[in-house]
């Protein structure tokens, strides 16, 4: 990993904050982009409304995500990195490989340059373990007021390198359900910092990429029919957009579900359920069981709290689906999607 400068490049003494001409066009716009962007993302092309890429293979995946949490800084992240991990988690989840990303900034009028350097950087930092690179982007500056500091888009593109159909359809009955670590802490950190919360430990986000153990079952010729982030939602609704689209019941148990003391004790206190709380670094498999031991083994070197949660039990009896789970004391209820949002402003 290359050090990072922690000095901004912005001349401060003349632009502490963010104008709203450094989203005109003009020279502070070049400025921004040639000083800050350019070199901090290490663009090796000369500035074009588009770029031209070369990819391997005939399979891309394409994403995009928008990011617009608050606080911009929390345990175990911030704007910067999530909006990098976001992004690539999502592509990993058709199985690709993240190879380019795109950075789209809305900042608000009277931001902090120096705060503003602090996410670039936090980018740039992320995507370097990732193994991507943002290649291209586009900065807009709105009134103060109107931008809540700063928003980001990412967009990303990754190859696909298997002939396997990772999707909701290719889920069949007997499939294993395997999560990839504990569940809660993202939400909870987000939650902590916003409220003022103090508790006996730092609960730090998870935020993370994903690609690595994803990328790691592929090349261990692990068979995959679905593959799918813990984001807004979390567990269950995850677990219940796949049982819908591929009209399947699943059945899960609450004992195999690993989530922290402190991430439990903060969720009783504060009213949620770990199962719909939002994560950024977790994602679910589902795969056949000849390849249950093997595809488990792998996400246990990644995560030793990897475990197997339930598996898919029957073609659904009604349209929509069904999911239930076997709570601590061996009765089973049906777990339905999210209705409402638990937390807003989490990603």
């Amino acid at each position: 990993m290359s050090d990072f400068n922690l000095s901004c490049p912005i001349p401060l003494d003349q632009y502490p904050q963010v104008l709203l001409a450094h989203g005109g066009g003009g020279k502070l716009m070049n400025q921004l982009i040639e000083q800050m962007f350019a070199p901090t993302f290490q663009a090796t092309t000369p500035p074009h409304d588009s770029i031209r890429l070369n990819l391997p293979g005939e399979k891309i995946a394409f994403t995009t995500d928008s990011y617009v949490i608050r606080p911009l800084f929390f345990p175990g992240g911030d704007i910067g990195s999530l909006a990098i991990h976001g992004t690539v988690n999502d592509l990993a989840m058709s199985g690709a490989r993240p190879l380019y990303l795109s950075a789209g900034f809305i900042l608000e009028e009277g931001l902090d340059m120096t705060l503003l350097w602090r996410v670039v950087q936090s980018m740039q930092q992320a995507a370097q373990q990732a193994g991507v690179q943002i290649v291209t982007g586009d900065t807009k500056v709105v009134d103060r007021g109107k931008g809540d500091g700063i928003f980001i888009n990412t967009a990303g593109i990754g190859i696909i390198e298997h002939n396997q159909i990772i999707a909701p359809p290719s889920v069949a009955v007997g499939d294993q359900v395997l999560l990839s670590g504990d569940l809660g802490r993202h939400g909870i950190a987000i939650m902590a910092v916003r409220e003022g919360l103090a508790f006996e430990t730092t609960i730090e986000s998870d935020s993370a990429s994903v690609a690595p153990p994803v990328l790691e079952l592929l090349n261990a010729g692990v068979t995959i029919h679905c593959l799918r982030d813990l984001t807004r939602g979390g567990l269950a609704s995850a677990l219940n957009e796949i049982a819908s689209s591929a009209k399947v019941q699943i059945h899960i148990t609450e004992r195999a579900i690993p989530v922290r003391e402190d991430v439990q004790g903060a969720c009783e206190i504060l009213g949620f359920d770990p199962l719909y709380v939002a994560n950024e670094g977790r994602f679910i498999a589902f795969v056949p069981p000849h390849d249950l031991d093997k595809a488990l083994g792998i996400l246990q070197q990644f995560d030793p709290q990897a475990t197997v949660i339930g598996s898919v039990t029957a073609t659904a009896s009604q349209t929509l689906g069904l999911v239930t789970l076997e709570s601590g004391i061996g009765a089973t209820r049906i777990v339905d999607m999210l209705s409402g949002e638990q937390l807003p402003r989490i990603c």
